[in-house]
């Protein structure tokens, strides 16, 4: 199972558009992971299939701290990454990349949001020399319509992924819902 064979190469990036006029600072803040699609092989895992929840702080050097977390094995997992501002507004790298064994490139495009409701994004990771992309549909709350949906499983199509490498996974309350820090823009 671990051949190269099985992954679904990485579509060229000029098939994956970038989000015009990117505004980091509206950006910032939480996000649910709603949808996912990938070239990785979908596994079984039912932890898997349940949401996770990123928040993406700015920081001074226009560089995101972006924290996920996610439920597994009864417990919340924490993951703290920094996201680099990379050549163009709404793309970025992997800062401190030399701290994770084996991966050799890591690329974030922003692909498309409306900043207070929904996002699409687009990673595309080099790890053992193995090229591996996905797409996440986020949205700043856990449901979206089904129209945002549809256009995110249309456009993970278009980069060569088929159906049952789409996946979105269900709503939970545990560990995504706790906040250290909320976004006045979002308080009702």
């Amino acid at each position: 199972q671990d051949s190269t064979s099985d992954l679904i190469p990485a579509p060229p990036l000029s098939k994956v558009p970038l989000q015009q006029n990117f505004q980091d600072n509206q950006f910032h803040g939480k996000w649910y992971q709603v949808g996912r699609a990938g070239n990785a092989a979908p596994r079984e895992d039912k932890d898997l299939l349940k949401m996770t929840a990123q928040t993406y702080e700015l920081k001074e050097d226009k560089s995101y701290n972006v924290t996920a977390v996610r439920f597994r094995k009864k417990m919340c997992e924490y993951l703290t990454m920094t996201f680099v501002p990379g050549s163009q507004p709404g793309e970025f790298t992997l800062g401190n990349i030399k701290s994770y064994p084996g991966l050799t490139s890591y690329l974030v495009r922003v692909v498309s949001t409306n900043y207070n409701q929904h996002a699409m994004v687009f990673f595309k990771k080099v790890q053992q020399n193995r090229e591996y992309f996905s797409i996440s549909l986020l949205g700043r709350t856990k449901e979206l319509a089904s129209e945002l949906k549809e256009n995110f499983i249309r456009f993970s199509k278009s980069l060569g992924l088929p159906e049952n490498h789409i996946v979105f996974p269900v709503p939970i309350d545990q560990c995504i819902d706790g906040s250290a820090w909320s976004h006045p823009q979002f308080e009702k």
